[in-house]
Parts: C-alpha cells; structure tokens; sequence
C-alpha cells in the first residue's frame, strides 16, 4: 500500500489553489467593467475550464469508465455546490452587499465544515481548531476591512450564507471522494456541470447573460477581451480547481478549508501589484492573523496523533492514483 503523500506536498497544493482562485477578481473585474454581466464571466470561467481538462480527463479513464458511472451522483453535487451555488450566490450577494461582507459571509463556510466534521463523524474539534478558527476569521475581518459598513440588507446575507455553503460542500466533496477517481475528472466534471447550471438558470431569466467582444482594460492597458477570459478560465480554474482538490485529498476538508482562506490575502496582495491598490496596515495585520490560525490547526491536527488525511479520508487514500 502506498504511503500518504507528506502535508507538506498538500499545504503547498492548496496555498497554490488559493493563490490561483485570488487572481480572478482581478481578471474579471476587466470583463464586468467592459459590460459582461457576472455569471457570464463565470460560465466562460468554468465553462472553457472544463473543456481544456476534458482531454486529459478522459485519458485518466482509460480503462476504468465504470468509476465515473458509480461517481456521477457525487460530481454532478459537486458541480452544483462547489462550483454553481458558491459562485450563483457569491454574485448575488455583492449586488445586496459590499463585497467584503459578501466575500466574509462566504468564508462562514469553513466553520461549516468544522461543525460537519464534528457532527456527523463525531470528530469533536480541539481548542487549539476551535482558537484557529477564531484568529483566522478575525484576520479575515481585518484584511478586508469592514470597518464603517452599513446596515446588512436580508436579501444579500441569505445569498452570501447560500455561497457559504457551496464553499462547504466544495471542501467536503474535494477531501471525500472515491479514491479511483481522478482529480481531474472530478474538476472537469465538476466544473461542466456547474457551467450547465449557470447557463440554464440564465436562459430562464434568473441570471443575467450578457457580453461584449473588443478591448477591455486590464492592469492599466488596453488589450483583448481573450486576456482576461484565458487569465479566469486557464490560472483561476484550471490551475485553482485541480490544485485545490488535490490539496483537500491529502490534507483533508477541514485543514484544507482553512488554508484557503489565505486567498483572500493573495487577493489584496494581488490588487496591490497589478491594480494598485497598496494593503493597508490593518489588512497586513489580519494576514498575518489568517497564517496563524492556518498553524494552529495544523498543529491540532498533529497534536491527535495523526493528520487530516488518516482521520478524515484513509478510504481516499487506499488506492492509487
């Protein structure tokens, strides 16, 4: 039997992940501001994604079509919360809601899986989870700065408790899955079935589809409308989405949950160095506070005498991939 890949190679996986997810509000913040509507913008993301991981998707198949029959329930739930609700919600919530109280109401989603971990496996968590937990989310209210927000719109908080847990059930999906399916065709799968979703809810007229094609700004430079539509569907979901299931395989849902929450640090680092936007302080304070909390549930996990990946997922493990 083959051993557990090394934290270190999962925590590395997911760090990669997060830093890839943080560059599409950058990317698609081009494409909105040249007249794409969101959802738009998120089905060409994940859309093109999973065309381009078709091929290499297929070719990890091969042999082995009889995993993915007995694994479609679990693709096409992940596509829908993972992919299509996080992000149908996430969008929804920022039309009630300033962004970053939309982006912290979506982050809720990782104690959602700490609780679901406690729940329904019984797997009660330590102090030291339980005060990672409380810095890191503290650290996340400073790095987005929330400071002066007014009152919460109903409406907009549902949406974003909604894109909480699709975030959730993105982690708990990635970290549990059949160990004979490859990641890649849990992403490729994934992420059409998610792009079917959008598209369908905007035919109907729940979402809004619209586009435009021509020259859009993008990091202070006119250029085609392919830069930034390559930039969200190659980096923030190819890369994101194949390196964030990884990851959560081998750390586990809920220390890979928390390690994602460093996207919205790379998030700020990234406006700063292609928009501008130079982090404040208070923001490099609550990273800080996000790396922190990230630690102290790593050590809880080793302080059990064993990692995520032994507790949570040795069924995932068992085989090889």
């Amino acid at each position: 039997m083959h051993q557990p890949p090394a934290a270190g190679l999962g925590l590395g996986l997911a760090l990669l992940s997060a830093v890839t997810f943080a560059t599409s509000g950058t990317f698609a913040r081009s494409l909105i501001e040249a007249g794409w509507s969101a959802p738009s913008a998120v089905i060409a993301r994940v859309g093109i994604a999973a065309v381009v991981v078709a091929v290499p998707a297929a070719l990890s198949l091969r042999g082995k079509w009889h995993v993915l029959r007995r694994n479609l329930s679990v693709v096409g739930v992940f596509g829908l919360l993972g992919v299509a609700l996080a992000q149908v919600c996430f969008f929804n919530a920022v039309r009630y809601l300033p962004v970053g109280v939309a982006l912290l109401l979506e982050y809720l989603g990782i104690i959602l899986v700490v609780a679901w971990t406690w729940l329904v496996h019984g797997q009660r968590p330590r102090r030291l989870t339980v005060a990672g937990s409380v810095a890191a989310l503290a650290g996340l209210v400073f790095v987005l700065d929330l400071t002066g927000a007014g009152r919460l719109d109903p409406v907009g908080v549902l949406w974003g408790l909604g894109a909480a847990v699709g975030l959730a059930g993105y982690f708990v999906l990635a970290g549990r899955v059949d160990a004979e399916l490859p990641s890649v065709v849990l992403a490729s799968g994934g992420m059409a079935v998610g792009a079917a979703a959008l598209l369908a809810l905007g035919l109907v007229g729940v979402l809004p589809l619209h586009a435009s094609f021509g020259t859009v700004e993008f990091a202070g430079q006119e250029t085609s409308w392919l830069v930034p539509i390559a930039g969200l569907s190659l980096v923030a979901a190819v890369v994101a989405y194949l390196t964030g299931i990884a990851g959560a395989r081998i750390l586990g849902p809920r220390l890979s949950s928390f390690v994602g929450l460093t996207e919205v640090m790379f998030a700020v680092l990234i406006a700063w160095l292609v928009l501008g936007e130079l982090p404040t302080v208070v923001q490099l304070f609550g990273g800080a506070l996000i790396i922190a909390g990230v630690a102290l549930v790593r050590l809880a996990e080793l302080r059990e005498g064993r990692t995520a990946t032994d507790a949570d997922r040795e069924p995932v493990l068992a085989g090889d991939r």
